[in-house]
């Protein structure tokens, strides 16, 4: 049976430590990946029809409605001829709508990329990174009402007192009758 050993003392333990140089364990380096990414992304972007070219152009690829609510993350090479598969972001409660837009999606990827370039699509949910929106149309502005529109609407509201509520009343007044004059888009004449 092995003789128990005692503990050193502090002073003992020191004056070991004291004896025994230590050096600090040595680090393997980065990989070499890392160094490698950091050049190549900006030259597959510039360059290349790969991942950066996708996320440059997604909204033309995949179209406005789809990317208001997409953008790609990563896309992922098969190994060994496996198939690859392209990651998307999805805001929201959207993730089921794109999901059911699966196909159409990767036949735009792939028409982007190249026959059977991505064969998956992976769709993670959480905020938008990207988040850079078009800017917001201007309304378009309708034409004014003609001179007789105008004096119909005037004589209308000739009984009316002057002040604020005629003002707004001949304002509305111009508004309807301008939208009842602009042909509506999709509707047809019978």
């Amino acid at each position: 049976m092995p003789r128990r050993r005692d503990l050193p003392s502090h002073e003992e333990a020191l004056e070991i430590l004291g004896r025994k140089r230590t050096r600090p364990q040595r680090r393997p380096p980065p990989p070499l990946s890392r160094a490698v990414n950091r050049s190549l992304k900006p030259l597959d972007a510039r360059f290349s029809q790969g991942g950066g070219a996708l996320e440059a152009r997604w909204r033309e690829v995949v179209g406005p409605e789809i990317a208001k609510r997409t953008e790609p993350v990563k896309l992922v090479r098969g190994r060994n001829g496996g198939p690859s598969s392209l990651e998307i972001r999805v805001a929201g409660p959207a993730a089921a709508i794109i999901q059911h837009q699966a196909h159409e999606i990767l036949a735009r990827v792939n028409i982007f990329l190249g026959a059977d370039a991505v064969q998956k699509l992976r769709i993670v949910q959480g905020p938008l990174q990207n988040k850079a929106e078009l800017p917001a149309s201007r309304p378009r502005r309708l034409p004014p009402l003609d001179a007789a529109a105008e004096a119909g609407l005037q004589q209308d509201l000739a009984a009316a007192p002057e002040g604020k509520l005629k003002a707004a009343l001949l304002a509305l007044g111009r508004g309807v009758l301008r939208q009842a004059r602009t042909p509506k888009a999709g509707k047809f004449d019978d």
